[in-house]
């Protein structure tokens, strides 16, 4: 989800789109998914080994039935453990649900894939335009709009429920003033202001807000009774805690304006259910807009992968096509996919933000994918204060991606755009590193005692960033 951070440090979706591809690409080998104990054993490793997770919860569905593996705790003090019915934020799991409500919009002839998005917007609302053509729904929905990942007013008063304060109104002022710098529907770009949009003019045309049409089209039909955004009390009691990249517990996110990006919480045993009216094993009044909601594909920036409509398509050489999306927010991580020709389907619901997440456990469980390894040991040391006050600043790697180093006390942290702030450790009065990812930053101090340079290592690289002025991530 954040690719242009991701490629410096802390790649918060584990397993990117060509990370995947490339190794999915590789030869073919037959692959069935691993029984329960050996799923067991790789969330094991995970949680208590490579302590990279607080929990975790695994459901498979294929032609035998379901099956759900869960390791760990809701948080550290909770000694109920996870099952089937423990609920998570799935994040932009969310625009595949907004996707299919598409789907099914079109099959009833209440909208069509082409038409302009201004049709569902208020007269009121100027949307942007580029070569003489319109933005469509199609566009929203396989993520070629043109549109930025996120609108340029987005300030949120608290960045730890970053989407709480954004309102229509200035979704709306931001639709009606920016300029595109791309041709509509040249070029994937994930856009989760795309996805939000898709689902807001989607509720418009229906006329109900978003988490009622999600409850009347598909969770309703399918007897979700879990897939919700407003939870009950029962429901909350069910909520597993979420965490950041440090595995601190952190609060939970709200999407008002911008819900069909990423707004749903679920379970596993949800989450099966969907998967399984995928695959024809749950009968479903959706499955027409199933079908055809795989059906349209774009380029997205690898040979071997696609976008349909919210879902992603993985389809190297030599290998049976895996349908996909993963999900993430401020404390979770999570990932849901099939295999339609081997009629697997399979999800992974994880209650921390770590770098890794559940991307790699679940391209793993359903096609053989290497699962990532851990991150390198490095050893933290004690250093003065003038050292950690030396790096304290920003730091320029690209127009518009900056590191942010702050202090607490004795603790620092850094935040890259668009990703939440995690502590960095000291392994000596210039070099710290990241425990929630193999990365380490390394800083060069000027004649005036403060650090001129951040130098990012992460994956064999090494890029640089010069010091800037104060001023927003």
């Amino acid at each position: 989800m954040l690719k242009a951070a991701a490629m410096i440090v802390g790649a918060w979706l584990a397993v990117t789109a060509s990370a995947a591809a490339q190794e999915a690409a590789k030869p073919a080998t037959p692959w069935t998914v691993p029984t329960d104990a050996e799923i067991r054993q790789i969330l094991v490793k995970r949680i208590d080994v490579e302590q990279r997770g607080v929990g975790v919860v695994v459901g498979v569905i294929d032609a035998h039935g379901r099956r759900v593996v869960a390791y760990g705790r809701s948080h550290r003090g909770d000694p109920r453990p996870l099952d089937a019915n423990t609920i998570f934020e799935i994040g932009s799991m969310t625009k595949v649900f907004t996707s299919l409500l598409l789907s099914d919009m079109v099959q009833k002839d209440e909208v069509k894939l082409d038409d302009p998005v201004a049709m569902y917007l208020p007269s009121t609302v100027t949307m942007p335009q580029r070569g003489g053509k319109q933005i469509t729904l199609i566009d929203l929905a396989t993520h070629t709009s043109g549109l930025p990942r996120m609108p340029t007013n987005f300030t949120p008063k608290d960045p730890a429920n970053p989407y709480a304060d954004y309102t229509v109104e200035q979704m709306y002022q931001f639709l009606s003033g920016y300029t595109l710098t791309r041709d509509i529907g040249g070029k994937y770009e994930y856009s989760n202001l795309g996805g939000g949009l898709l689902g807001h003019v989607l509720a418009r045309r229906a006329g109900v807000d978003y988490e009622t049409l999600v409850r009347q089209r598909i969770t309703g039909p399918l007897k979700m009774t879990d897939t919700v955004i407003t939870l009950s009390p029962p429901q909350q009691a069910r909520l597993a805690k979420g965490h950041d990249m440090s595995l601190e517990p952190t609060a939970n996110w709200d999407l008002p304006t911008l819900a069909g990006a990423g707004a749903l919480r679920s379970d596993a045993k949800d989450i099966l259910t969907f998967l399984g009216a995928e695959l024809g094993y749950v009968r479903s009044p959706l499955q027409a807009a199933m079908k055809a909601q795989i059906e349209p594909r774009r380029p997205a920036g690898s040979p071997v992968m696609s976008v349909a409509l919210g879902w992603h398509v993985l389809s190297p050489p030599g290998k049976d096509l895996i349908v996909w999306h993963n999900g993430g927010t401020g404390g979770y991580r999570t990932f849901m996919g099939f295999d339609p020709k081997a009629g697997v389907g399979l999800v992974v619901l994880t209650n921390a933000a770590t770098a890794v997440g559940g991307d790699d456990i679940g391209f793993h469980l359903l096609g053989g994918a290497p699962l990532s390894p851990a991150p390198a040991v490095h050893h933290a040391v004690a250093v003065n204060g003038k050292a950690l006050e030396a790096v304290v600043g920003r730091y320029q790697f690209a127009p518009k991606v900056f590191l942010k180093v702050t202090r607490d006390g004795e603790k620092l942290s850094a935040q890259l755009t668009g990703q939440p702030p995690a502590r960095i450790y000291p392994e000596a009065p210039t070099k710290f590193f990241w425990k929630v990812a193999d990365a380490q930053v390394t800083f060069e101090i000027g004649a005036d005692g403060l650090a001129s340079t951040a130098t990012l290592h992460q994956n064999g690289r090494d890029i640089a960033g010069k010091r800037v002025g104060d001023g927003p991530v």
